[in-house]
């Protein structure tokens, strides 16, 4: 028994946007932290990234081991299972000394914060094949939200609090979140055949093998999600020195006005509806090239509002691609949306993981022009690629 046909209203829509902007934050809640975390957990600053790369590897496995159980377990259940053990891990991390005790919670954070990758094609399901792609974009706009409006939560609590009210915050918040989706998310039920977890672990090779666009979108989007880390680890510590040397509160307000590229999500959504999906993603790419460009200038020049607009280009393009992407694959096979999703999801935070820490090496040996050039290099590969697959001239 699947969930009915008819169109989910735009209230349960708006649920589901906001859940997953609450779920997805907690891998990013640490990001801008970084500096503070690791002298005290005893982590050496060559390796302050990999509190940030561990999370996005907790979340590129629990794409594969917790997502993938969306095409054959019943998906409220198992969003709420996911943000129980999300709580207690939160929980945990608030109370931890230690590097060896924190890492492993860094990387079980990204496991449960998967729940979000259950509920965007949650959405899809959701909506009519005619409003997909604006369901979509509204869900990623929430979820996307999330990401950004993380960085300068985390940075004003940790101001005023310290870093690990930070962690009991957002239990707090995810605790409130399992009750509200209790009551308010549609159950789903998929039909699966008789289909067995280690059924659909082992399909996940074939069908990245069978599906060329899932391979693409997959690699367009790791590219610029690498580029995105890779700015998002390093700017928080570009800003702390000089010739800026703000204050965590100075570094939040950044990363707020870093949310507005937010807003091109639902308009990417739009486009994808109208069949212009592959000149968003040429257009995306350029934006996150250009970001970083800008981004070099503005730190060349002491000047904090142009990096402030190339944190927003490139953030716009990211958000952009995604939807585009997302929208282009959930048209695929309905019936094996979850595991599509979980593929994608998989590769992109894998090359986001690798950006992450590859940020915080960078930046230590090289600076901020080394980290400017690895960023601006990873999209125009992705456009490389694009171009010599000719999709430019095709939907």
């Amino acid at each position: 028994m699947t969930v009915s046909s008819v169109p989910a209203g735009a209230g349960i829509i708006r649920l589901i946007a906001c859940a997953a902007g609450l779920v997805v934050a907690n891998i990013y809640y640490a990001q801008p932290l970084i500096g503070l975390i690791g002298p005290d957990i005893g982590l050496a600053p060559a390796w302050l990234g990999s509190i940030v790369m561990l999370t996005q590897l907790g979340y590129g496995c629990g794409m594969i081991g917790l997502v993938s159980l969306a095409d054959i377990v019943e998906n409220r259940r198992l969003v709420l299972v996911a943000l129980g053990g999300l709580a207690l891990t939160l929980l945990a991390s608030a109370f931890v000394r230690s590097a060896g005790a924190f890492l492993p919670m860094a990387f079980a954070i990204g496991v449960f914060a998967t729940a979000t990758q259950v509920l965007v094609p949650l959405a899809s399901h959701l909506s009519a094949e005619k409003d997909r792609g604006r369901v979509v974009g509204t869900v990623m706009g929430g979820l996307i939200g999330g990401i950004m409006l993380a960085r300068p939560f985390s940075s004003v609590v940790a101001d005023y609090a310290g870093w690990h009210t930070v962690f009991l915050a957002s239990c707090a918040m995810t605790l409130v979140l399992m009750a509200a989706l209790a009551r308010g998310l549609p159950r789903r039920q998929p039909v699966h055949d008789g289909l067995t977890y280690l059924h659909i672990l082992a399909s996940l090779p074939g069908i990245l093998r069978d599906t060329p666009l899932l391979r693409r979108r997959a690699f367009y989007q790791g590219s610029v999600f690498a580029a995105f880390n890779v700015f998002w680890t390093a700017v928080p510590l570009q800003l702390a020195s000089a010739p800026f040397h703000l204050g965590q509160t100075g570094i939040a307000l950044f990363a707020l006005a870093g949310a507005g590229g937010a807003l091109a999500a639902p308009v990417a959504g739009r486009l994808a509806d109208r069949g212009l999906t592959n000149a968003a993603t040429t257009g995306a790419m350029a934006m996150v090239a250009g970001g970083f460009a800008l981004g070099l200038a503005a730190v060349a020049g002491h000047a904090l509002v142009p990096l402030a607009a190339a944190a927003i280009v490139l953030d716009a393009g990211v958000q952009t691609n995604q939807v585009v992407s997302m929208r282009a694959i959930y048209m695929l096979r309905p019936e094996i949306r979850g595991r599509l999703n979980a593929l994608f999801m998989t590769i992109v935070f894998l090359c986001g993981a690798a950006g992450s820490v590859l940020a915080a090496a960078l930046f230590h040996q090289g600076g901020w022009q080394a980290v400017s050039l690895a960023g601006a290099v990873l999209p125009l590969v992705a456009l490389g690629r694009q171009v010599s697959a000719g999709e430019a001239a095709r939907r």
